[in-house]
């Protein structure tokens, strides 16, 4: 399954906050396990997920600059909490709250990534909404994708070094029910 060739619609699609999307990887990202949930909201089946890189489902107002940052920490052993926005096959968009750890053999190597993904609070999206397009724009106006990329890196990682907190700290910063606080 190549990129996807709709456009977003527009429509907004969300699953029950009892529900967790769940879906496993192998190390480059190739989805091996999708769960009824992942498929239902994403409308693409079993078949069509299995074997398909992760980012199938990128939806195009996700900045790279945070799938960097996210592949970045899972990659160096460390879990990791984004708020994503993800395209479904039918052009419909989904926020998540993602929770990306890695995932190891019994003799203890690393043979590929976990991610659930909750109903995130619809309070902590609109947080993250404006920084996200902030972002976005950074990596447009770039002369070449990569060089958009580091543009977006540099801004979001000086944006938490001036407000003294790392990438976790805001997210949860703006995630209800947490105790840390910060302001980005």
């Amino acid at each position: 399954m190549a990129r996807p060739k709709h456009k977003p619609t527009g429509i907004e699609r969300t699953f029950d906050r009892n529900e967790i999307i769940v879906s496993k990887t192998d190390l480059n990202g190739v989805i091996t396990y999708a769960n009824d949930v992942f498929q239902r909201v994403s409308m693409y089946s079993e078949e069509e997920l299995l074997g398909q890189p992760h980012n199938c489902i990128r939806h195009p107002d996700m900045p790279k600059c945070v799938f960097k940052l996210l592949w970045d920490t899972i990659e160096s052993g460390k879990e990791i909490f984004a708020y994503v926005i993800n395209l479904a096959k039918d052009g419909a968009h989904y926020w998540v709250f993602a929770h990306v750890t890695p995932s190891y053999d019994l003799k203890g190597n690393m043979v590929g990534f976990h991610s659930s993904r909750r109903v995130p609070d619809r309070e902590a999206v609109e947080k993250v909404i404006p920084l996200y397009q902030k972002l976005k724009e950074i990596e447009d106006q770039a002369s070449s994708p990569k060089e958009g990329m580091e543009q977006a890196t540099n801004y979001l990682l000086n944006l938490l070094w001036e407000s003294g907190v790392e990438y976790d700290e805001f997210i949860f910063s703006i995630t209800p029910g947490c105790n840390k606080s910060a302001k980005v």
